[in-house]
């Protein structure tokens, strides 16, 4: 859920032009087309780059929904093929392990007169890369802004916003979606009034054991541990275990480190990120540090997002909503504990998501307000990020997710 989509000004919504490059890849594929090209051979040409989608918010109706964009594997360049699927404010995706179908949720208050929001299937056109909508189900609770699998590919987690709660839906052999097989709400609520009133179920991971399932609540300051049965697809009526975060934190994204032992956890109201000490015979989690994610003089109120540690297990990165960066630490080979190591601009206001691709060479960042998705280029040794100089402009983009297979 967006701290500041309320706030969000005409400034704010202005969406950034597509560069030169930009434009003579987009004039490119639309030439390919004019002359007569299947979609088939024009979606071919690009095969040598990286497929993502980009989820956005379609409320203003300047997007209507999924796009897909290439990056090239050699210089992080970037390229929008297109309209992927058109629904309503898919704001987190996820894709299958194979790359087949795609699964978004759709965060909205009210579905078909109900106070839910949605998860929506989509099987994927490898000739055209549109997605195709199969199957839908509602959420149970009000903005879902959190999806993703089990550790086994054969169940969806999902967390909603608004109502505070969690829910697990079965992939169906057709890769369709099917009727919740778990609900849980969760109940309570945090010292901030205004924006602790009450649960706020912001991210929900398994374990890397898959014997329970992490959810970060944002309005109740903890992280609580329900046990997973990976053959129903249930979750324990109430959770077995938690970890508390200072009064006020507001914890929002997790990321297990490859170690398993300690998870990392994004305050969006105290602005800072934790490291968690992770038991996994429990599900138990306990905090051991909290540093600050902007480490230096700052007047911007600042709200973190999203996080994630790189393939190599040597860096952590998290965008910071405000200070429009990311946060980039080192992470201590003994401990786990975090280092600041670097503040980079996003070059857009509100970097509300980003991605790492699997090669570990490149992150994505997807600027919410200004509407673009900036290119970086990682060290591997150093972990220190550098502008690739390559951007694309596109409506509010809120979440980005690579296709493995990459085809």
């Amino acid at each position: 859920m967006d701290a500041t989509k309320n706030s969000e000004t005409s400034a704010d919504r202005v969406t950034t032009p597509l560069s030169r490059r930009d434009f003579v890849s987009v004039t490119a594929l639309g030439a390919l087309g004019a002359v007569g090209l299947e979609p088939s051979r024009i979606a071919a040409a690009f095969r040598s780059d990286r497929l993502l989608y980009v989820g956005t918010y379609t409320s203003d109706g300047r997007s209507k929904g999924i796009y897909w964009v290439r990056m090239s594997r050699d210089t992080g360049a970037l390229s929008v093929g297109g309209l992927a699927a058109t629904t309503s404010n898919p704001s987190f995706l996820t894709l299958s392990a194979d790359g087949k179908f795609a699964y978004a949720v759709n965060e909205v208050a009210e579905l078909n007169g109900r106070p839910t929001g949605g998860l929506t299937a989509f099987v994927r056109d490898r000739a055209t890369n549109t997605l195709r909508e199969i199957a839908s189900q509602p959420t149970g609770g009000a903005n879902p802004c959190y999806v993703t699998t089990d550790r086994r590919g054969k169940f969806l987690l999902v967390a909603n916003y608004t109502g505070g709660s969690v829910a697990v839906f079965p992939i169906l052999p057709d890769g369709g979606v099917g009727a919740a097989t778990s609900f849980v709400q969760h109940h309570g609520k945090g010292p901030d009034l205004s924006r602790q009133e009450g649960p706020h179920a912001h991210c929900i991971l398994p374990d890397p054991s898959n014997r329970f399932v992490l959810v970060a609540d944002l309005g109740l300051d903890r992280i609580l541990s329900y046990r997973f049965d990976e053959k129903a697809g249930t979750l324990s009526p109430t959770h077995v275990a938690e970890g508390m975060l200072a009064p006020g934190a507001g914890p929002r994204h997790l990321a297990f480190h490859p170690n398993g032992h300690s998870v990392y956890v994004t305050n969006e109201l105290a602005s800072t990120v934790s490291r968690l000490r992770y038991d996994s015979a429990t599900g138990s989690s306990t905090e051991r540090q909290m540093v600050p994610s902007v480490g230096v003089p700052t007047t911007e109120r600042n709200y973190p997002a999203d996080i994630h540690v790189h393939p190599s297990g040597r860096f952590l990165y998290m965008s910071n909503r405000g200070h429009d960066s990311i946060a980039a630490f080192a992470i201590d080979g003994a401990s786990a504990d975090l280092h600041p190591l670097q503040l980079m601009p996003t070059g857009g206001k509100e970097p509300r998501n980003f991605a790492i691709d699997a090669s570990g060479e490149f992150m994505l960042v997807a600027n919410q307000h200004s509407g673009d998705i900036h290119s970086f280029r990682i060290d591997r040794d150093t972990g220190r990020l550098t502008s690739t100089g390559h951007s694309v402009g596109l409506p509010t983009p809120v979440c980005i997710a690579f296709v493995r297979d990459a085809s």
